[in-house]
């Protein structure tokens, strides 16, 4: 798995770069597909001027799995305030691939098609 990470106004520490990338790697405990050396995990932060201090920065998660890129953003006063909200965010998408592109996942969306099927006719 590769992380890239983008800052744009915004600047972490070196324990807040540790915190980051530990948030992060604990994405790939709910996929084995993150581990992957074809996934890769792209970080963007951007501080921008707003009349609410709360939306300051803007965290952009973006993960690229095979066969499905997966996104989310978040507004919030800190950077890592925005990751974890990214990472619940996230963490749900990667179930629902998880569900899908396993083995188990593939059988169950067939035999529910199949179902339907048997319904229709």
């Amino acid at each position: 798995m590769q992380i890239q990470h983008f800052e744009k106004g915004v600047q972490y520490n070196d324990g807040e770069f540790l915190l980051l990338a530990k948030k992060v790697g604990r994405l790939a405990t709910y996929c084995r597909f993150l581990k992957d050396e074809g996934s890769s995990i792209r970080i963007e932060s951007e501080k921008r001027d707003t009349k609410k201090n709360r939306d300051q920065v803007m965290v952009a998660v973006t993960v690229f799995l095979p066969k499905k890129v997966l996104r989310a953003e978040s507004l919030k006063f800190s950077a890592l305030d925005g990751v974890d909200r990214c990472i619940e965010k996230l963490e749900e998408q990667i179930k629902k691939y998880k569900e899908m592109h396993s083995g188990r996942g593939k059988k169950r969306a067939v035999r529910g098609r199949g179902d339907e099927l048997a319904l229709a006719a």
